[in-house]
């Protein structure tokens, strides 16, 4: 790519299909001819791409647009946009409330992601969309979705040079931002629950799958990056194949999946309780490969309050769940998030909730406080709770939770566990005096579910990308200590890894 090549930082926040997202525009991108560098303040524009899940979030989004617009006038950088949900839910609104954006472009704009940038930099001007309900954008029979001309994020077609997409067949234009051995793949966009409390299908529109051959092939492009595991993602990952005539889609793609030369672990996230069918249970117990990984969306267990959340189950069924997921996979790890303070909440379902997680044994735990989300049913129900017993609710149960989750991993000592290495830090050594290596256990997610630190005999000679067999020796609170069992299961493969220095940071 020449030199005087228009530079680009991707800033993403937000959940594992954000970073899908920001890979698409960054393939897009370097398709263009742009190139794309790591610190925003050696970019000539930066690109926020925004989460606008809940008001943390939000405010976490709109402080690194502003941080990023603080960077304009230092001689590099010139224009600042917001891309993602917050930009896709607010549009005109997030513009006029934040002049200091040059754009907010929405998810259609996404396919001309180049062109709408030089745009900006010539001085032109790219109006904020009007943001629109997108669950109406295709067709309300899931069948007929597919023939939709509305497509989200991760559904584009494109035919990219060599190495910025899969190798065959139609495909989404993808570029790595980093090159650790785990990636997330999309399953799936959009929702078709009407859970009152979530905004998340208004703005990524109604539930659409991926076709089995392009996720198989992004897998396979993924692998020759040197991508050791993949993580499928979506709203809803239950409900993949649906909308293409066959419920049961997601237990026959596993078995290729595991197929992919190279991938050794498959993980899915995001699956709902009410939707886990038995023989998707079965598949994930017997496809070699698929990680002992459940990722249970329950929200809370009392029966009356989840009825007014939209949803379904109660403390007793969610505990027979578990108990199944156990007899079939012993050392499953689990994990969920929790919303206290919902209108209504009665002390009696906060305590049944309280209840479920005692005995849940669930290896992590997210815990958080109620809030109005905009457009939301329960933005109107009665019953509201006063902020203070929110705010009290949620630090009783996210120190239990820390608790629990701490009891977990104590339970796991002189445990074996498969462990992928992702990181070593020569600059800091343990008390052996070795470097500290660190990776995840199969049971245990990317980012929020804890890590394995590994010591003793043998840790000094690993790689990140290897997987080995080591023996759990101690726990720190969701963390463990291991100490690896003899030489690496599989060795990092050598494939030429993602491009160094293109994993964008805030300013």
């Amino acid at each position: 790519m020449p030199s005087n090549a228009r530079t680009v930082a991707l800033l993403t926040l937000g959940c594992a299909r954000n970073d899908v997202d920001s890979e698409e525009l960054a393939g897009r991108l370097a398709a263009d001819g742009w190139r794309l560098v790591e610190d925003a303040a050696e970019a000539e524009i930066a690109v926020v791409n925004t989460c606008g899940f809940v008001d943390a979030a939000k405010k976490d989004s709109i402080d690194t647009l502003l941080a990023a617009a603080d960077l304009k006038g230092n001689g590099t950088t010139r224009a600042v946009v917001a891309v993602g949900c917050l930009a896709e839910r607010y549009g005109v609104q997030l513009a006029n409330e934040l002049p200091e954006t040059d754009a907010v472009l929405s998810f259609d704009d996404y396919q001309q992601i180049g062109e709408r940038l030089q745009t900006i930099l010539a001085g032109g001007h790219v109006p904020a969309h009007t943001p629109s309900d997108r669950r109406k954008l295709l067709p309300l029979t899931p069948t007929k979705r597919q023939e939709g001309a509305a497509l989200p994020p991760g559904h584009l077609i494109a035919d990219l040079p060599a190495g910025v997409a899969p190798a065959s067949g139609p495909r989404a234009p993808r570029k790595r931002l980093t090159d650790g051995p785990s990636a997330a793949l999309k399953l799936a966009s959009g929702c078709d629950r009407r859970c009152s409390f979530c905004a998340i299908p208004s703005f990524r529109g109604a539930f659409l799958s991926r076709r089995p051959a392009d996720i198989l092939a992004e897998a396979r492009w993924l692998a020759d990056q040197g991508v050791r595991e993949i993580v499928l993602v979506s709203e809803n990952s239950t409900s993949y194949g649906k909308d293409l005539g066959d419920l049961r889609l997601l237990e026959t793609l596993l078995p290729e999946l595991a197929a992919v030369d190279g991938l050794d672990w498959i993980r899915i996230s995001y699956l709902q309780p009410a939707e886990l069918r038995p023989g998707l249970i079965d598949a994930m117990a017997s496809t070699e490969k698929v990680v002992p990984y459940f990722d249970l969306s329950f929200q809370h267990s009392a029966p009356q309050l989840l009825r007014r959340m939209r949803r379904f189950g109660d403390t007793d069924r969610f505990l027979e769940l578990l108990a199944t997921v156990r007899e079939k996979l012993p050392a499953a790890g689990a994990r969920s998030n929790f919303i206290v303070g919902f209108p209504g909440e009665t002390e009696q379902e906060y305590q049944e909730l309280r209840r479920f997680l005692t005995e849940a044994r669930l290896d992590a735990i997210g815990v958080f406080g109620y809030s109005d989300e905009d457009g939301t049913e329960a933005a109107g129900f009665d019953g509201k709770l006063d902020q203070d017993l929110i705010d009290e609710r949620a630090a009783e149960l996210a120190d239990l939770a820390e608790e629990l989750v701490a009891q977990r991993a104590a339970e796991r000592v002189g445990e074996s566990v498969t462990v992928l290495v992702e990181s070593l830090d020569q600059d800091e050594a343990d008390p052996d005096g070795e470097p500290v290596v660190e990776g995840r256990a199969a049971h245990q997610g990317p980012e929020t579910d804890g890590s394995v630190r590994l010591t003793g005999p043998g840790a000094a000679a690993l790689r990140i990308g290897d997987l080995v067999e080591a023996e759990v020796v101690d726990s720190e609170g969701v963390d463990l200590v291991a100490r690896p069992a003899g030489r690496p299961l599989a060795r990092a493969t050598g494939r030429v890894p993602a491009a160094a220095g293109l994993a964008a940071t805030a300013p």
